[in-house]
């Protein structure tokens, strides 16, 4: 199957560049210069990975990185021209699996779309039951007693790096190698808001998790029974 990468960025020069090379590798590519736009075509149908640009004409691009975390199943980039370490954090707490900084490399931000791909790509284990829950990794969405509610692809991925390794103390170090990232502030953070994240869905109480436990110093560790299917 085709990878399908939406673009949103104002510079038609960005979106030209950006649009041959991602074509170039073989892949389906649609670029959008507003978020309005942007939005009504992934209410038609959501990429696989999104690019998006912080300074929209229309948008704060912060806010369009909230929105598609929260409903889930592609893989968002920030490509911005804010290279501060505060505006890295923020957009990776909102959410954003990666972010360059401009200017960049074409051929960087193809590698960067095919990692995420490799990530995203359907494993042999695709549900999760646990508890009261079940995760499924085909659909981005967690069930449980309150209903279905979506997960963004960067919870998945650190949902599933848990229910894969029940019982068993993941460090910080551990996280970084499974799930890549560059270690530091902007990495740790992103890691906690997830993992806050993904307890409010599951509906913990964030003084007493029963589930995604934090072993101060050390790191997490998830105490469920998974049963994969």
């Amino acid at each position: 199957m085709t990878a399908r990468v939406a673009i949103l960025d104002d510079d038609p020069n960005i979106r030209t560049l950006l649009t041959e090379a991602i074509a170039d590798a073989g892949m389906e590519v649609r670029a959008y210069a507003r978020a309005d736009a942007f939005e009504a075509a992934l209410r038609q149908a959501m990429p696989d990975v999104a690019l998006v640009d912080l300074g929209l004409p229309d948008r704060d691009g912060l806010g369009v990185v909230s929105r598609l975390a929260l409903e889930g199943g592609a893989a968002i980039i920030i490509i911005s021209g804010r290279g501060q370490v505060q505006d890295r954090i923020t957009g990776l707490e909102l959410g954003a699996d990666d972010y360059v900084v401009k200017p960049f490399e074409p051929a960087e931000i193809v590698a960067r779309i095919r990692a995420r791909l490799r990530k995203a790509a359907p494993p042999a284990r695709r549900r999760a039951r646990f508890g009261a829950f079940t995760a499924d990794f085909d659909r981005f969405t967690l069930s449980g007693p309150e209903g279905e509610t979506p997960v963004s692809q960067a919870e998945a991925e650190v949902l599933r790096l848990f229910l894969e390794r029940p019982r068993r103390l993941l460090s910080r170090a551990d996280m970084q190698e499974a799930l890549g990232g560059t270690a530091g502030e902007g990495f740790d953070r992103a890691i906690d808001v997830r993992i806050s994240r993904l307890r409010a869905k599951l509906g913990e109480d964030p003084k007493a998790p029963a589930l995604i436990r934090t072993i101060y110093g050390a790191g997490y560790i998830f105490l469920g029974d998974v049963l994969w299917e």
